[in-house]
């Protein structure tokens, strides 16, 4: 276990051209300096998936320790209440299950990857030593990947698709900011509706062949931080911003968009560990909620400004 944390594998710097295959919807080929002449793949599209109805209920408050800030302020409840940007982390807080874990359960190194997953999520490790040594570990390739997606729909928690409804209908817009990959979140934000462009997320890469050959380094969530740079991003530019920028033809509309909009009055961040926690920096999240219906991680627990262990008090709270 030892030798493998440091026999690390070098991530991967790539761009982007399409590619098309009659098994996988959608790739990009994508080409790398570190790969001479290795055409490196991720999988762009996704099939539909239907989330699994489970039994498995929220933890409870009670018998877990004393926490002073499971009811919130009346300032924490105007800004929950009046925010217009919510982001949500996927494994642990979305989902019930951390999708890399599952992942490599399946793959036949479960034990070893969950253990590395623990470390990251409490913070004792940075984030991106711990990525790199779990992917090192079982080294997905393209075929597995495709079969666990296929065999294995989203495990979603209880009580957040329809959160996620509630605060569309306040036209809040919703975000997903994960550590884990595009590939298995995909499915995720089409079971809640959320677009593309709102999903930030890691990439795994591929050869020619199917083979894993690393992650993408350019994704902000690769590394220790990555959540709040993520925040910070979206709190600078909303999504219809961003597109009026992109798509503008006349150059002083654009430039007048880059200096004019500064997107989000009130930005709360919803998540279950150490690097959500990092997410409420300067000019990132405004409020940081801790759902702990999955897993309660003290340490965040205690530095977040509203915990929760059921997705139906967030609910409630709105109205």
């Amino acid at each position: 276990m030892e030798g493998l944390v440091h026999s690390r594998f070098n991530p991967v710097h790539a761009t982007r051209i399409h590619y098309h295959s009659r098994l996988i919807p959608a790739f990009s080929i994508l080409f790398s300096k570190n790969f001479t002449k290795t055409p490196v793949l991720f999988m762009k599209g996704h099939r539909s998936f239907n989330s699994v109805v489970t039994s498995v209920q929220p933890l409870e408050a009670s018998g877990l320790g004393h926490f002073d800030n499971t009811l919130p302020s009346k300032d924490i409840l105007q800004l929950w209440r009046s925010a217009d940007a919510v982001c949500f982390d996927v494994d642990s807080t979305v989902c019930l299950d951390e999708g890399i874990d599952e992942l490599a359960e399946f793959c036949g190194a479960g034990k070893a990857v969950a253990e590395w997953t623990a470390r990251a999520m409490g913070g004792s490790v940075p984030f991106e030593e711990a990525l790199a040594a779990r992917l090192s570990l079982f080294k997905p390739s393209l075929l597995q990947v495709q079969e666990f997606l296929e065999t294995r729909p989203p495990k979603i928690s209880p009580g957040i698709n329809e959160l996620v409804k509630n605060l569309k209908a306040k036209n809040t817009n919703v975000y997903l900011i994960s550590g884990g990959f595009r590939q298995m979140i995909n499915p995720v934000a089409s079971i809640l509706g959320i677009p593309p462009e709102n999903i930030f997320a890691n990439q795994l890469l591929f050869g020619s062949s199917g083979e894993f050959v690393g992650f993408d380094v350019n994704e902000p969530t690769s590394r220790s931080g990555g959540k709040a740079t993520a925040v910070q991003k979206i709190r600078k530019v909303s999504p219809i911003a961003f597109h009026l920028m992109l798509f503008s033809d006349n150059t002083c509309k654009a430039d007048y968009l880059v200096n004019q909009v500064h997107g989000y009055k009130a930005l709360v961040m919803i998540g279950d560990g150490a690097t959500d926690l990092e997410a409420r920096k300067p000019g990132g999240a405004d409020l940081f909620i801790c759902y702990a219906g999955v897993q309660l991680r003290e340490a965040v627990a205690v530095g977040a400004d509203w915990l929760v262990f059921n997705f139906a008090d967030l609910i409630n709270s709105l109205e």
